[in-house]
């Protein structure tokens, strides 16, 4: 059974969604963002990330990126994004996420956007592209995310 935060419980992370989506990022350094990633730009309801230069460690056997840390890049194209449409007293948890792969990316410069598409009193859908250097779309995403009050 999954346990529902209290308000009190609670409001620290909705200070660190604050904190990234207004770019006041060294008080609260998430492991994501020392692989590298970086949000650059946030509106109602979108996020936009940059992955510029990937660690060693997240490449597999072959050279390119394992598909494990781009499902990491782009749970924080959401988390930024769902968090810019919530009230205050609101929580969000991811109810499911599909990634397609439409190709293998090489470490290089990588670009994430992510919006809702979509937002009712207790659910919200979003989308998520990820591009090459190249421009080239290499991974789209959606998601759905429950809405809670924690009151």
């Amino acid at each position: 059974m999954v346990r529902n935060p209290n308000k009190e419980s609670f409001t620290p992370l909705l200070e660190i969604n604050r904190a990234v989506r207004e770019g006041r990022l060294e008080q609260y350094r998430s492991e994501n963002l020392k692989l590298g990633m970086r949000p650059t730009s946030f509106a109602p309801g979108t996020s936009q990330w940059l992955w510029e230069e990937q660690p060693r460690a997240v490449l597999n056997q072959f050279g390119t990126l394992q598909g494990g840390y781009l499902a990491v890049f782009v749970d924080e194209l959401f988390a930024t994004a769902i968090a810019s449409v919530l009230n205050e007293g609101e929580w969000a948890a991811t109810v499911e996420v599909k990634l397609s792969f439409m190709r293998a990316l090489i470490p290089g410069a990588l670009a994430g956007r992510a919006r809702v598409i979509y937002r009712t009193r207790a659910l919200a859908f979003l989308e998520a592209q990820v591009s090459s250097a190249s421009g080239e779309t290499a991974l789209t995403a959606s998601s759905t995310w429950a809405i809670r009050s924690a009151t």
